[in-house]
């Protein structure tokens, strides 16, 4: 096995999602988990599915901080982390986080929501005290990392900004977007958040008709 890099796939069970987020659906967080672990697969590299059976400590910072080392401790050189949550991840987005680990120190995937959906980080920069400080699960996760990466002038690079899937809100977001995802997980979208596949059909159809009527429009179309 390449020692290089190694992803780690920091998800829980269908079954704990389901019990203790807000959309309590377990097919959908299986299909999101099933989804992830394809994604992985499709890089080559070697990845490991932390559930909460294979977690250690007492708080999310505990837990995701610990599960980082126990990879470093493997003899992975960079780690990869991801979580299951966000239906845009491709393979393409962790295979760059890999080449630009070569000549980076970091690499952040942020998320709408003020947190990251990716994490690239080089063994001999990751700090678990620094980590476990940061106050994670909150929306001030990426302003708290951006001033210690700049406070030890830490060379960083960010990929796109991405949706994670925390409300059904962020369901319609993501559906309204033009960005490709599974089939299965699209059905479970629309299911959740109570429109009939016809009518979403034709509203996804007016939408890529009014797009094409107005070629030069960069942002959302305007109906």
């Amino acid at each position: 096995m390449n020692k290089n890099t190694a992803i780690l796939i920091f998800a829980n069970s269908a079954e704990k999602d389901a019990a203790l987020k807000p959309l309590q659906s377990r097919s959908l967080f299986k299909t999101l988990n099933s989804d992830v672990i394809s994604c992985a697969q499709k890089t080559g590299l070697p990845y490991f599915h932390y559930s909460e059976d294979e977690q250690v400590g007492l708080t999310f910072g505990d837990r995701f901080t610990n599960a980082i080392q126990s990879i470093f401790d493997k003899g992975f050189k960079s780690v990869i982390a991801i979580g299951n949550d966000t239906p845009h991840l491709k393979a393409k987005h962790i295979l760059k986080t890999k080449q630009k680990l070569e000549t980076h120190q970091c690499v952040l995937g942020p998320s709408k929501d003020g947190g990251f959906y990716l994490m690239g980080l080089n063994r001999s920069h990751f700090n678990t005290e620094a980590f476990l400080k940061l106050p994670w699960q909150t929306k001030h996760l990426s302003r708290s990392v951006f001033k210690i990466l700049q406070s030890n002038n830490t060379s960083t690079y960010f990929l796109e900004q991405l949706v994670d899937i925390d409300s059904k809100k962020d369901i319609k977001y993501i559906l309204d977007s033009f960005k490709s995802f599974s089939k299965t997980l699209k059905t479970l979208l629309i299911a959740l958040i109570g429109l009939d596949k016809t009518i979403y059909s034709n509203y996804i159809l007016s939408l890529q008709r009014v797009t094409i009527q107005n070629p030069h429009n960069k942002g959302s179309p305007f109906i």
